[in-house]
């Protein structure tokens, strides 16, 4: 086979695989009365709330460590007190979850992005940053990557927030427990906005967020065990997650998301730990 006949064949196998990826695979709509609608032979995902119910929907897989990407386009115009959350989850009281929030506003006001990290039950690691672009216009890149040193909340692939493994100084981590991907819209007015200020108006409803090019990386979970270094859920194989964290371009990526974008960092908030910052902030640069 020359080599032009070899770039072709490839071509075409990636190609293949790519048309594989089918959310009628990969996901569920879970709650929500028809207001969750896969579309488009299986492109496209939408997610819709009004004032009687919101919708949501979960991977079919768990996964036990992975990178898991989402395009999203979040909700236009005057979404105050709306939430649309992408995030991983663990089940029980115990639970591990790691979040993006995405906290409505009044038209003209930019998105909140809100992020915690959950391990064992224990949250209050939240931080919130306003987005560099408008998330209503077109669909953006979302991901988490969760490996067994950190875990990196990405936009775009640019990174905005690092939750490092300190387990050896007693800090909890997501480490052992299975999560599935969850998505929602639902209404929260009574926090979501200016802390619950400015109310969710019913006459822009129905509310609307849209979905499509999901992948995972990831090693899937089943009562067998881990499927880590066999093919991820989308038929193909890249294991960079697994060492997966920052050089310099994203040192300096991180940096100029936390010092412009950032809005509150729970490892600054005094007034709340009033008996000391938590141990994770006082050892990790990038939290």
């Amino acid at each position: 086979m020359s080599t032009a006949q070899f770039l072709v064949a490839l071509f075409l196998t990636c190609l293949m695989a790519t048309s594989k990826a089918n959310l009628y695979d990969d996901v569920q709509i879970t709650w929500g009365d028809q207001r969750g609608k896969i579309l488009e032979g299986g492109q496209l995902l939408t997610l819709s709330l009004d004032k009687y119910s919101g919708s949501g929907f979960q991977s079919k897989n768990e996964y036990l460590f992975g990178r898991i990407d989402m395009q999203i386009k979040l909700v236009p115009g005057n979404s105050a007190g709306t939430v649309t959350t992408f995030y991983l989850s663990s089940q029980g009281a115990n639970h591990d979850e790691i979040d993006f929030e995405f906290l409505g506003n009044v038209s003209g006001d930019p998105y909140i992005v809100h992020t915690n990290v959950f391990s064992q039950g224990k949250g209050n690691r939240e931080q919130q940053f306003y987005l560099w672009f408008d998330p209503t216009k077109t669909f953006h890149t979302y991901s988490i990557v969760w490996n067994r040193q950190r875990i990196i909340f990405l936009v775009d692939n640019i990174p905005i927030r690092v939750f490092n493994n300190m387990e050896s100084s007693g800090v909890p981590f997501p480490s052992n427990q299975p999560m599935r991907l969850y998505s929602s819209l639902w209404n929260a007015d009574d926090w979501a906005t200016r802390g619950g200020l400015v109310k969710t108006d019913w006459t822009h409803a129905p509310f609307t967020a849209s979905y499509r090019n999901f992948k995972a990386n990831a090693c899937v979970w089943s009562q067998s065990g881990s499927s880590c270094g066999s093919k991820s859920s989308n038929g193909l194989q890249d294991s960079a997650w697994q060492e997966q964290g920052l050089d310099s371009k994203g040192r300096n990526r991180i940096r100029w998301v936390q010092q412009k974008y950032m809005i509150y960092n729970y490892c600054t908030d005094f007034k709340r730990f009033t008996q000391g910052l938590p141990t994770e902030c006082k050892r990790s640069r990038f939290l």
